[in-house]
């Protein structure tokens, strides 16, 4: 058991039998109060996001995830399809298992399968991938109050704000935690 001011964004813990990430920490201090944690928790399994509070000095159950390198095949309908590196053993995932990573997912691509107890839980995005721009409006420079942006469909059908000298063709690097592109590739 730890405490639950010591849990981090990205911590693995179990609640009423389900193993839960945490996806947003936020340690509130109030006056003349003991301080409160507030956790936005994504459910591993069923993909479900709920927000719990705890005090200071209650008590969570840590879970030990572990990592193993596996490869994305392909996707069918809302199932995913990896294979385990080390085993070559093939292994689903559902949509609500991986999250927003499912935008970032392309053929031959190489992550982290998490998983406890023998349980394949989710995977791990890496912090960024690079992608090729399938479909973007050129860009115009004229009158505008900020800087310019425009929308670009990306290979694995995400779309992205990106700025206007990048074209179709190009590949960029997006940020798979925000969804924001951050540079162009190569």
């Amino acid at each position: 058991m730890i405490d639950a001011g010591e849990l981090r964004k990205g911590a693995a813990i179990e609640l009423d039998g389900a193993i839960y990430v945490v996806l947003e920490y936020q340690h509130v201090k109030m006056q003349q109060r003991q301080p409160v944690v507030k956790l936005r928790l994504r459910d591993v399994r069923t993909g479900n996001v709920a927000e719990r509070n705890f005090q200071s000095g209650d008590k969570v159950t840590p879970v030990l995830l572990e990592h193993r390198p596996a490869q994305y095949l392909y996707s069918d309908g809302d199932l995913y399809y990896f294979m385990d590196n080390e085993s070559y053993e093939q292994i689903m995932l559902t949509s609500a298992q991986i999250g927003e990573g499912t935008n970032y997912l392309k053929e031959g691509q190489v992550l982290e399968i998490l998983t406890s107890k023998g349980e394949t839980v989710t995977v791990e995005m890496p912090i960024s991938v690079q992608l090729q721009v399938v479909e973007t409006e050129p860009g115009f420079k004229g009158d505008r109050a900020t800087a310019g942006t425009k929308a670009a469909k990306l290979e694995t059908g995400a779309t992205v704000q990106v700025p206007l000298f990048i074209s179709t063709g190009d590949t960029i690097k997006v940020n798979t935690r925000t969804g924001e592109y951050q540079e162009k590739a190569g």
